[in-house]
């Protein structure tokens, strides 16, 4: 099987979709509503946003993520939060998560990007042994949720 890995552009809100349905699969959480075609393709045109995927030869989205690109005041370029990552059960354990975190770490290198971050829930032993074998470098922290 083939496997071809790109960041998401313009006119790819189909694409978009289909790593929606991804991470709806995979965290085990349904969309509540799927956003509109505008607004999907307002996320892919803001330069704050990148998203990249592992599709199959069918154009079958295999896994994705979503990072979010942040101005930084210390330095003329973005840190890059990694806000979702997933991986179909399928094809867990076959490098997929791992080449999308090195396309990834390219891609904030050529921005100029000095951190690529990412959270783990405590209790997600998975996500956190993948993001040490991936080369992150544990930090303890306390994440804090204002609900609006």
């Amino acid at each position: 099987m083939e496997i071809k890995y790109r960041k998401l552009g313009a006119g790819d809100v189909a694409v978009l979709k289909k790593l929606l349905n991804v991470y709806e699969r995979v965290f085990e959480t349904p969309v509540a509503q799927m956003p509109s075609d505008d607004y999907l393709q307002g996320l892919l045109g803001n330069p704050q946003m990148a998203f990249f995927i592992a599709m199959d030869e069918h154009d079958n989205v295999l896994a994705g993520m979503t990072a979010h690109l942040m101005p930084s005041v210390y330095y003329e370029a973005a840190d890059i939060y990694i806000y979702d990552l997933a991986v179909e059960a399928a094809f867990q354990r076959r490098g997929l998560g791992k080449r999308l975190i090195s396309e990834l770490r390219e891609y904030g290198r050529h921005l100029g990007s000095r951190y690529l971050f990412v959270q783990a829930d405590l209790a997600d032993e998975h996500a956190i042994g993948f993001y040490r074998a991936t080369g992150g470098v544990r930090e303890d922290v306390v994440h804090f949720d204002y609900p609006l």
